[in-house]
């Protein structure tokens, strides 16, 4: 019997106001007139609970460009689940974060791009700093949970240290610090962002640190680039175990990047059902479990932990889905990811990322670009 889903991972919108050079969302980004209405959402927010899942996470692109995010922040907690809005802050002012506490947001995660204003705009392709930090302020005078997200990786990771000092004076519950996952815009970046093993390892001392100051007051969660690990990271705790996640225009998927893989179906739910899906879709079975797992994967005692790693990465890398993932010291193609590593490592790397006006010009070739604005209702 497969256990219900623990959470649903509702990307209400691909539409953002931010453009960072390392986004890991789909190249080919779900245009706004595609997007589920406030009912459908709704609809999937009650199957959602009857599933039995626990967590309603939302997120995008920017979430907060949904007008209807509050009546669907309501229909999740009518739906018995813990609510989470993954933003960006831009859109949201005290009012409407007022209006979401009110209909039952439970948790708020704000992602910060550096520690300094001029760095933090380049990177995310907009002037946000300035408004995240007085956000943050605003956010703790309401009873709900914060966390900061911050992703790191070569272009920001030297100063790490003063980035931590700035996230604490923000006073969250949780810091999350990051290292940049290689997908979508990220990956064409790779070779501006990949940090060098001496940053790595100059960033886990700081990491380090910080956990045994901050014990007690602020929880620091910490994600290293499976590049430089000895195992791949079990990617969304393993294909259709835990997760279930649907995209603006209503493909269930079993992760955000899955629609790259050639070959797949994908169930939409505005023609099945979430329970058909997460039991009886061929999308959800393909990689469950452990008959599809080639060697070394098969016969290996880390199969259980990692699940033979992320079929994305896999993908991306080998142009094999059912290959071992790359990041694996011990598949058949790490080679891969050593070469990146060697390049990172030597003065060939590229030195900045491509520029954000070319993601812009991807999101409008996509029909999904949501202009800056401070509150799009």
């Amino acid at each position: 019997m497969i256990p219900n889903p623990l959470a649903l991972i509702a990307e209400i919108t691909h539409r953002c106001p931010l453009h960072c050079v390392y986004c890991s969302n789909p190249l080919e980004l779900a245009a706004v007139t595609s997007e589920l209405s406030t009912a459908e959402w709704i609809d999937v927010l009650q199957q959602s609970g009857k599933l039995g899942m626990l967590h309603a996470h939302f997120t995008g692109g920017e979430p907060l460009a949904r007008p209807d995010l509050t009546e669907l922040i309501a229909a999740a907690r009518a739906a018995g689940l813990y609510t989470n809005l993954i933003t960006s802050g831009i859109g949201l002012a005290e009012t409407r974060l007022q209006a979401l506490v009110e209909a039952g947001l439970d948790h708020i995660q704000i992602s910060f791009q550096d520690s300094r204003e001029d760095s933090a705009n380049w990177i995310a392709g907009a002037k946000a700093h300035a408004h995240k930090v007085e956000l943050s302020r605003i956010i703790r005078r309401h009873k709900i949970a914060f966390t900061v997200n911050l992703v790191i990786h070569r272009q920001n990771i030297d100063h790490l240290d003063e980035m931590i000092a700035f996230i604490e004076q923000l006073a969250p519950e949780r810091m999350e610090i990051a290292h940049t996952q290689y997908y979508g815009w990220a990956l064409r970046n790779r070779a501006a962002l990949l940090p060098t093993r001496a940053q790595l390892e100059k960033a886990v001392e700081a990491v380090a640190a910080a956990e045994t100051r901050l014990a007690g007051r602020i929880r620091v969660d910490f994600v290293v680039p499976d590049y430089y690990a000895r195992f791949p990271k079990a990617c969304m705790g393993g294909w259709g175990r835990r997760l279930m996640l649907i995209n603006p225009a209503g493909k269930v998927l079993p992760c955000h990047a899955a629609e790259v893989i050639p070959g797949l179906a994908f169930e939409n739910v505005r023609e099945q059902s979430l329970e058909f899906i997460w039991r009886q879709s061929s999308s959800f079975q393909r990689f469950r479990g452990e008959e599809w797992m080639p060697e070394p994967c098969r016969s290996c005692e880390q199969r259980t932990e990692d699940f033979g790693g992320c079929r994305c990465q896999a993908l991306l890398l080998t142009g094999d889905a059912t290959a071992t993932d790359p990041a694996c010291t011990l598949a058949p193609a790490h080679h891969i990811v050593e070469a990146a590593l060697a390049e990172a490592n030597s003065s060939a790397a590229i030195s900045q990322p491509v520029p954000a006006a070319s993601f812009v010009q991807l999101q409008q070739r996509a029909g999904s670009l949501w202009s800056y604005r401070t509150n799009p209702e």
